[in-house]
């Protein structure tokens, strides 16, 4: 039995030492989740832009910064309440164009050139939620692109899988 002992010992050490070598190739086996790209519109000069609007891998969705800009004139909204109106409402949209709602979005990030803007702009976010809201970080920076304000970029987990 004192032989037995040390060999069944040995076996053991040996099985899970394979064991434990061989998870990592199999991870890597395991196929990455595909990806859906929803495009971005063309810019205001008709030229496609080199970005999109989000990306899609598994349940998860990664939008991209969205501006307030004024569709009829390629720029920031006349006043702030317009113009955080319309970057959610873009945000909404392009949640919407993946297959996803407001409230799958689990992380948001707030880019704002005016800090004083950050009650003006809680005031219209809160809106676009039904349930709870996602985590946010609210942030100033000195300049936008085309004299926007704000620009909202997030993440979003498809219901029931977060």
């Amino acid at each position: 039995m004192s032989v037995a002992l040390p060999l069944l010992r040995a076996l053991l050490v040996g099985a899970l030492s394979l064991a434990c070598a061989a998870a990592p190739g199999a991870l890597l086996a395991q196929a990455a989740p595909e990806r859906a790209y929803i495009d971005h519109p063309v810019g205001p000069n008709g030229a496609k832009l080199p970005f999109n609007d989000a990306v899609r891998s598994g349940d998860t969705l990664y939008v991209a910064g969205h501006l307030g800009i004024d569709p009829k004139t390629g720029n920031a909204a006349a006043d702030a309440d317009a113009e955080a109106r319309l970057v959610m409402d873009a945000v909404k949209h392009t949640l919407e164009r993946a297959g996803f709602t407001m409230d799958d979005l689990v992380s948001v990030t707030v880019y704002c050139t005016d800090l004083g803007l950050y009650d003006t702009f809680n005031g219209i976010y809160a809106g676009y939620f039904h349930g709870p809201h996602p985590a946010r970080a609210f942030i100033g920076v000195a300049k936008l692109v085309r004299g926007a304000r704000f620009e909202v970029q997030g993440t979003a987990v498809k219901a029931g899988h977060r």
